[in-house]
Formats: structure tokens, sequence, C-alpha cells
């Protein structure tokens, strides 16, 4: 998640530095919200509510999964502006470096016709076992662009990457 959006209320079941070393953690959860922070953590929290106390009433159930230093949070309230996943606007480019754009991440991979209207979709599995899903390599000067048109046509959530930190993940 780039932004908090409603509704704000979930239950946050870990908050990392690095990419999770043991994606089994995970597999209890049918999914997890990763919000990553201008803090330099990632949150990740499961399930999303309309009020704290509907959370509240969820968060033994989520306890009794074996995550139990889950807490009710308000996502709300989550500094997303610096962090490392945001929409680049703060971020600097580097002219001379190749960038892709990242479209999503899932914890299981996806068929590339999910990914409508775009070609070439490529697929990476990273070492945290998450698979990425980018398209394009864009030189510097023209990414930022690149990357305004591919959220022009619905990818909202899109955001730039360089390429070679990605390149030897990728699925062929």
């Amino acid at each position: 998640m780039d932004k908090a959006v409603s509704p704000y209320y979930s239950i946050q079941i870990i908050a990392l530095k690095e990419p999770p070393r043991e994606p089994a953690f995970f597999t209890k959860v049918n999914v997890a919200f990763e919000y990553p922070c201008a803090d330099g953590y990632v949150r990740y929290c499961v399930s999303q509510f309309n009020s704290k106390s509907e959370a509240q009433a969820q968060l033994s159930s989520i306890k009794a999964l074996g995550y139990d230093q889950a807490f009710v949070v308000n996502t709300g309230k989550y500094n997303l502006e610096a962090s490392v996943w945001s929409s680049n606007a703060a971020k600097e480019i580097d002219p001379n470096k190749i960038y892709t754009v990242q479209l999503s991440a899932f914890r299981f991979p996806v068929y590339l016709s999910h990914f409508k209207n775009l070609e070439n979709v490529m697929e990476f599995r990273m070492k945290d076992k998450i698979f990425r899903y980018t398209i394009g390599k864009f030189l510097g000067s023209s990414a930022k662009e690149e990357l305004q048109r591919i959220k022009s046509m619905g990818y909202k959530d899109a955001y730039l990457v360089e390429f070679d930190k990605y390149a030897s993940f990728m699925i062929e």
C-alpha cells in the first residue's frame, strides 16, 4: 500500500526493516497489507475494519493464529510520504540509470494476463519469495514520464525501481 485508504482500522502483525526472511510467517493469513513507512519499517497488517471496536473484537482470533504481538492500528496515521516505495515524487531519479515500473506484488504468482492493456510484463521472484511484476526498462531521463503513462492506464499504485536491483530475480 502506498497510501492508507478507508476503512483505516486494521491489525498489525509485524513491522520489519528488511524483507521477511521467513515467508512462512504469513501462511496463516489470506492477505497481508504492506505499508512501507517513512521510518524505514514495512508494517504488515491483516483485515480492514470500519471501527476500532470491530478490530478489537477480531484481535484475539489473530493472536490465536500465532501472531501474539498483534495489535489494533489506525493505518490512516501511518507516515508513508517518504517511504522507500512511495510514488517517487521525492526520490531523485538518476538520469543514467535504468528503471522499471513496478505494477504490483503478490505472495503467489499470477497470470500475466492479469495486467490488462499491457504487454511484455516482467515477473520477478525475489529473495523474500514475493512475486513482483514490472513493465519496461527506461532510462532515468524518461522514467517519470513512463510512470505517469502507466498510472494513467489505471495502475495508480505503480512506482519506479532500479532495474538492476531486480534483474537477477527475473523469471524467464
